[in-house]
């Protein structure tokens, strides 16, 4: 099977649902002619045209608000959002309108819309530019929350993204963009709402969000040295959450921690946490953790910013410190 970037199976995955799907189209700043600031939209102007790759003012107020206006009346928009950082100029259109608007309407409305934006640090891009924001929205009913880890699953999700007829927020990470694997050319998509074991195990799990999950495979290599053997989640969709294979896995190894970038306080990692003991209490030989950011504004400083994020040391030692 070939090999590719992560932003070439987004940018795969856009253009074979324009060409399958004339409804569907591209906005955003600098989305046209320069392709994104990532290049995950490169080449789709010169083959579609500017009528269905549009750069947009620098307003996500107004990109977001469009997109709900296209979308309520039959297209099927991609709004592409520079950096997740920027989502809170739009939260407005976000959270009142997009995730709200077939609930008030009585299902009668349509929203088919994604918004596209990456988020994470690592790259030194200084605190405006590098947050972790998908709790905030996993926290909003009404929106559906993707996070990939794996050129693949970044695919298969968003061509199943841009068929859907709810909003779906699909959170790339930048450092994920450049990373390669193994994607097939013929035509697939993931289902929402079902997770995948990227590394079976017995002793520990870990559910993994996004980045972490290479982190994760990577610790998950050093502790099996040691003779630890560890199961890695990676839940793919926040929302719906695949709450079954994370307890099976619970069921399977009885100790849990729970790895995302975001900041510790109120995270994803608490949601998960909290499910695991609610529903898997009886499964536990010992108490979830958490491996998440630390509770301050990601550093500019390169060194701070390392210090900040969690790191793959800082996964292994949370499991032996699990394991006692």
């Amino acid at each position: 099977m070939r090999s590719i970037l992560y932003v070439e199976a987004v940018r795969e995955a856009i253009r074979e649902e324009m060409l399958r799907d004339e409804k569907v189209f591209v906005m955003g700043e600098d989305v046209a002619l320069h392709g994104g600031i990532f290049g995950a939209t490169k080449g789709l102007f010169q083959e579609f045209g500017g009528e269905r790759v549009r750069n947009t003012p620098i307003s996500e107020s107004a990109i977001i608000g469009s997109a709900i206006g296209a979308a309520v009346t039959g297209m099927r928009p991609i709004a592409e959002l520079m950096y997740v950082d920027f989502v809170c100029v739009a939260m407005d259109q976000i959270v009142n309108q997009a995730a709200k608007l077939r609930y008030m309407f009585g299902g009668k409305a349509k929203l088919p819309m994604v918004i596209r934006t990456q988020q994470g640090g690592g790259r030194g891009n200084a605190a405006q530019h590098s947050q972790s924001l998908e709790a905030w929205f996993m926290h909003t009913p009404g929106l559906k929350v993707v996070m990939p880890s794996t050129p693949y699953d970044a695919k298969g999700l968003l061509k199943t993204a841009i068929r859907d007829d709810n909003p779906v927020l699909f959170l790339e990470h930048k450092l994920l963009y450049w990373m390669k694997g193994e994607v097939p050319e013929e035509e697939y998509t993931i289902p929402f709402g079902k997770a995948d074991i990227k590394r079976q195990g017995t002793d520990v799990t870990i559910v993994a969000l996004a980045m972490m999950v290479p982190k994760a495979l990577e610790a998950a290599e050093i502790l099996a040295k040691k003779g630890i053997s560890v199961e890695i989640v990676d839940p793919r969709t926040l929302v719906p959450l695949d709450k079954e294979t994370i307890l099976e896995s619970v069921k399977k190894t009885g100790r849990v921690v729970v790895a995302h970038e975001a900041n510790k306080v109120c995270g994803v990692g608490a949601e998960i946490s909290a499910m695991i003991m609610e529903e898997a209490f009886d499964y536990l030989d010992a108490p979830v953790m958490r491996v998440a950011g630390m509770n301050v504004p990601v550093p500019y400083n390169k060194k701070l910013e390392d210090i900040c994020l969690p790191q793959v040391q800082d996964i292994v030692t949370c499991v032996e410190k699990l394991l006692g």
